[in-house]
């Protein structure tokens, strides 16, 4: 069974249309990416998913719960955890997990039991009466996780969770999102980091409101038909431009000081080398290497805006 259905869901603000008839499934227990830059629509998607607004069109459901119809129904039984970590900095860390405890009705009895499973994970034991607002960016969003589950929802929504955190603090944040995902608990999380998707079950890549590539990690940089160059040369701005004149290599991208091309076959190195020295640049190294997740991500943006220029 899946735990969220989407099909062809829209989203318009005006003219502006931020999500374009996007279709995807979540299994139950699955860890879910959705990898895209910043503008891309993930957090419109996620809020249309979470019940906070309204689709333009297409339909979704959530736990069995049907989008823009069921909203409250939904709100009940997942977590949200937003970038900003859905906490209030005015208030102690103690009385955080209360309010989420009463914002999500859960049962009195147990309201102790769980405000110390939460400061226990997050390693805030002794500390309850500090305000949310004076913690590390890594407890603060490991307090923030605890109560986004407080009520033990069965999927749980996570808006770019380590924005602004640091990488030893991100992979300490994602072994939490694998004990919660061992639980059963189904993940559905949006993020631009590379080595973040390389960690999800599938991944749903999502540019300028469109859908442009779904399945496991693994799958998508197998599916990349053609070899991957990687060009090493002097001037690469330069570099960049003259290839991208040409048909031999016009799916070329910067990737820090190298250049990265996907050409039909290895022979092709002989003539971007024509190309560049042609230009008067020195080129140090052509190299056939496998394709990463960001490349894939690169060329599949790329592919996708030349479509819509059509």
């Amino acid at each position: 069974m899946n735990a969220i259905e989407v099909k062809e869901l829209v989203k318009k603000f005006g003219a502006f249309t931020a999500v374009n008839k996007i279709s995807f499934n979540v299994g139950q227990g699955e860890v879910f990416g959705f990898l895209g830059p910043n503008g891309a629509g993930k957090t419109t998607t996620i809020r249309m998913l979470c019940g906070l607004i309204d689709p333009t069109a297409g339909g979704a459901r959530v736990g069995g719960f049907e989008v823009g119809k069921q909203n409250d129904q939904i709100k009940q039984n997942i977590g949200y955890m937003s970038q900003k970590f859905s906490l209030y900095d005015d208030l102690t860390i103690e009385q955080n997990i209360e309010l989420y405890a009463g914002l999500y009705q859960t049962d009195p009895g147990s309201r102790q039991q769980k405000k110390a499973e939460i400061l226990g994970m997050a390693d805030l034991v002794g500390k309850e009466r500090i305000l949310a607002g004076d913690l590390a960016g890594a407890l603060k969003q490991h307090l923030a996780l605890g109560c986004a589950m407080i009520h033990d929802p069965k999927i749980i929504f996570l808006d770019e969770p380590t924005a602004g955190v640091d990488p030893i603090s991100r992979r300490g944040f994602w072994r939490a999102i694998d004990t919660v995902a061992k639980r059963g608990v189904t993940v559905l999380v949006t993020t631009h980091y590379m080595d973040e998707a390389e960690r999800c079950d599938r991944i749903a890549m999502i540019s300028a409101g469109d859908l442009i590539g779904l399945d496991s990690p693994a799958n998508l940089k197998a599916a990349i038909s053609g070899a991957l160059l990687e060009i090493e040369c002097d001037n690469v701005m330069i570099a960049l431009e003259a290839l991208r004149g040409t048909k031999v290599a016009s799916d070329v991208a910067l990737y820090g000081v190298f250049l990265h091309t996907m050409v039909e076959n290895e022979g092709a190195s002989e003539e971007i080398r024509a190309v560049l020295t042609g230009k008067g640049l020195h080129v140090a190294r052509i190299e056939k290497i496998t394709p990463s997740l960001e490349d894939v991500f690169v060329f599949m943006v790329e592919k996708a805006a030349r479509q819509k220029a059509q």
